[in-house]
């Protein structure tokens, strides 16, 4: 720890505790003075490696802007709590700072900003806690949707998409692959239509629904390259044939281990059609045992030996 900076904030923090006071002849705390000393000692005690000082600094500070209904810069102080939540490893009070920060940056009018903090704060967790990542880019579509800002919406409609593939929500992720294809079409962007297409119809087949699988492809394969085109084609009718050769060669294209992590990864997890195998016929031993036959007819066999003995002795007899 470096004392010398800690006793810098702890300085700091002095002097925006006298800001706070009031007099006969201050009747108002100066808010913004005591919100800037606040935010300087929060950043002494972050060089410090004080965290919680700091982290205690940042609050106070937002209570001082926000009696100035300065939103937007309550909200940044929101965002530097998240940085030392990621570096006191304390993840999971992120949530709470990210959604307050997004608020105030929307009622500041800065929706942009909300959605960029949601982004952020994201980015953070989602290796550790991507459900929690998930909801992040949910908000942020929410917001960006609002603003009706297509470019940002598509932007984080696709990481909604790869995330829930990625926790294998595969019911919902078909809901947002196609919400996607929707934003997609509404900016003209026909091409990677095309590429979402592919994951709908593996998706679908993930979800054991061959029939949601055929009707996507029916649906955007228009919008689908050749390579495609001819991919699709190879999978949906390996499924129909029951060929589980075949639709892993189709799941192994280039094009779709070059995909999007998630996607790529995916490919690996899409059940395999389960052909009919014929039943092995059964070896035969030679010699192994004498053939079954059946005791009747040995019995009949005997009778009939008999009747045609005598019908010999009869035939001679006339003879005679």
């Amino acid at each position: 720890m470096n004392t010398a900076k800690i006793e810098e904030g702890r300085e700091l923090v002095r002097q925006a505790e006298k800001c706070m006071k009031t007099s006969l002849l201050k009747w108002r705390p100066e808010y913004d003075l005591a919100a800037d000393y606040y935010t300087k000692a929060a950043t002494a005690f972050r060089i410090g490696k004080s965290y919680d000082q700091s982290k205690d600094s940042l609050l106070k500070a937002v209570d001082c802007y926000k009696h100035n209904t300065a939103w937007f810069h309550a909200a940044r102080c929101y965002e530097q709590i998240i940085l030392i939540c990621k570096e006191t490893n304390n993840l999971l009070q992120i949530e709470e700072y990210a959604n307050k920060a997004a608020n105030l940056y929307q009622q500041h009018g800065s929706p942009e900003a909300a959605a960029a903090a949601l982004d952020k704060a994201a980015k953070v967790v989602e290796q550790k806690h991507p459900d929690m990542a998930l909801r992040f880019y949910q908000h942020a579509l929410e917001v960006s949707m609002i603003e009706d800002s297509s470019r940002s919406a598509i932007e984080y409609c696709s990481k909604v998409s790869r995330i829930l593939v990625k926790l294998r929500m595969y019911d919902q992720a078909a809901d947002a692959l196609r919400r996607e294809i929707g934003l997609n079409q509404q900016c003209e962007s026909y091409g990677q239509i095309g590429r979402l297409a592919v994951v709908l119809v593996m998706v679908q087949l993930a979800r054991g629904d061959q029939v949601a699988a055929e009707k996507a492809f029916k649906e955007w394969g228009n919008c689908c390259d050749a390579r495609e085109v001819q991919t699709l084609e190879m999978l949906l009718q390996a499924y129909d044939d029951e060929d589980p050769d075949t639709a892993m060669r189709a799941l192994s294209s280039p094009f779709i281990k070059h995909m999007d992590v998630e996607y790529a990864l995916l490919a690996r997890e899409v059940p395999l059609p389960q052909g009919m195998q014929a039943a092995s016929k059964a070896d035969v031993i030679k010699n192994a045992t004498a053939s079954y036959t059946s005791p009747n007819a040995d019995v009949s066999q005997s009778h009939g030996g008999a009747g045609d003995a005598a019908n010999e002795e009869d035939e001679e007899g006339g003879l005679c």
